[in-house]
């Protein structure tokens, strides 16, 4: 079984590499370094004219924080919607087109939604802070559909909510909100630091899910072929959400407590509440348990102890 996953050197991409390498499941980690650009439709064609895969995990994309996003919202929405539409025209001319699997940030969910349905995916705006990422995520809806009437092309779209844990960016203006966290603790823990001044107000409530966990359950898709329930995009989801007010006292506590944490109220805290239903998830993996989140929060800290200096 051919499997190509871009993105392979991301937050993302690293985590599935892992989960699949443990498994011995062979995969073609592929990325800009090794010569695959997917901002030329002319390198993907060429790319794949050469090698054949029946899945590609896309874990591709131009990202970073809620701050990163805003700041540099024309390069974000160009990169991101030129990286989609080369690589579903690169693999609708293959005649034997692979199955593509595509993680999707819940900022593609309406602002004014906060128990995301997949039902209700497009019933409302996007919040404006995640404008620019958040509409590529709906565009990549739309050219799988669109791509799948003319051209026959499958894909699997997984609906995820913020995710955490080794791997991710040492920079917390790219790095994912609960990684940047966590990162701010084991710096200042290493420079002898008293305070910790935190974006925010804290109040906003996010679900989250542990890298390796998506990794596996992207694992079970393309290991298990009766897994069915994947016409429409499903949520990966526990429907259960904190808010950031509690993920710092959880991580303070591994502390014993010992930083003073200190809110930034001007910088922006986003949508008011992200959290995912998670009836369609659990009809279609009954079984799957999820990471202990405590555990999990303990290996991120060890990552980043693992890095620092950073």
């Amino acid at each position: 079984m051919a499997i190509l996953l871009l993105g392979s050197t991301g937050f993302v991409g690293q985590n599935i590499a892992k989960i699949f390498d443990q498994n011995d499941v062979a995969i073609f980690k592929s990325s800009k370094s090794l010569g695959l650009d997917l901002l030329s439709t002319e390198n993907l064609q060429d790319f794949f004219s050469k090698n054949k895969f029946e899945y590609i995990i896309n874990c591709a994309a131009h990202v970073g924080s809620l701050n990163y996003v805003s700041d540099h919202a024309a390069d974000v929405i160009k990169d991101n919607s030129r990286m989609l539409l080369n690589l579903y025209e690169a693999v609708s001319s293959l005649q034997k087109k692979p199955i593509i699997i595509n993680p999707i940030a819940n900022c593609s969910y309406p602002s004014t939604s906060n128990i995301f349905t997949e039902e209700e995916l497009w019933n409302g705006p996007l919040h404006r802070s995640v404008l620019a990422y958040g509409s590529t995520r709906r565009l990549l809806l739309n050219i799988a559909d669109s791509f799948s009437w003319q051209h026959h092309i499958k894909s699997i779209n997984l609906l995820v909510p913020n995710m955490y844990g080794p791997f991710d960016s040492t920079d917390p203006n790219k790095a994912h909100a609960l990684n940047a966290l966590i990162s701010k603790f084991v710096k200042a823990e290493n420079e002898n630091k008293n305070e910790i001044e935190i974006w925010g107000t804290g109040v906003a409530i996010r679900e989250w899910l542990y890298a390796e966990d998506f990794a596996k359950i992207v694992l079970d898709i393309i290991t298990n072929s009766k897994t069915i329930g994947f016409a429409e995009p499903i949520n990966i989801a526990q429907n259960f959400g904190l808010s950031v007010i509690e993920l710092v006292e959880v991580i303070n506590q591994k502390y014993n407590n010992k930083f003073k944490i200190v809110w930034d109220n001007g910088m922006p805290d986003g949508a008011a509440k992200k959290v995912m239903d998670d009836r369609k998830f659990s009809k279609v993996f009954p079984n799957f348990s999820f990471q202990d989140f405590d555990s999990g929060i303990l290996n991120t800290i060890n990552y980043y102890k693992s890095v620092y200096p950073y």
